[in-house]
């Protein structure tokens, strides 16, 4: 990963979804910040070089919240 790119990691396990070109993405930016506002949780991590880190679920933590209910009342299951 490129420091100009921003990442997706994923909020429970913390395995890296995937990223985009930091040049290509200021709708996604501004749409990410905009859903941010008022919301108890942060969707975006910025650490000391500048770069971005969108927090967001993997397919595998995604099904396993489908199979057990009862970790959506849990910020973070994986310990």
């Amino acid at each position: 990963m490129k420091s100009k790119d921003i990442r997706y990691s994923c909020r429970h396990c913390n395995s890296e979804v995937g990223s985009i070109p930091l040049s290509s993405a200021e709708e996604i930016i501004r749409e990410l910040q905009k859903a941010e506002e008022g919301q108890g949780e942060r969707f975006l991590e910025y650490d000391e070089n500048g770069s971005m880190t969108v927090r967001c679920i993997c397919e595998q933590c995604e099904q396993s919240m489908r199979m057990n209910p009862d970790y959506y009342a849990l910020r973070k299951w994986i310990q």
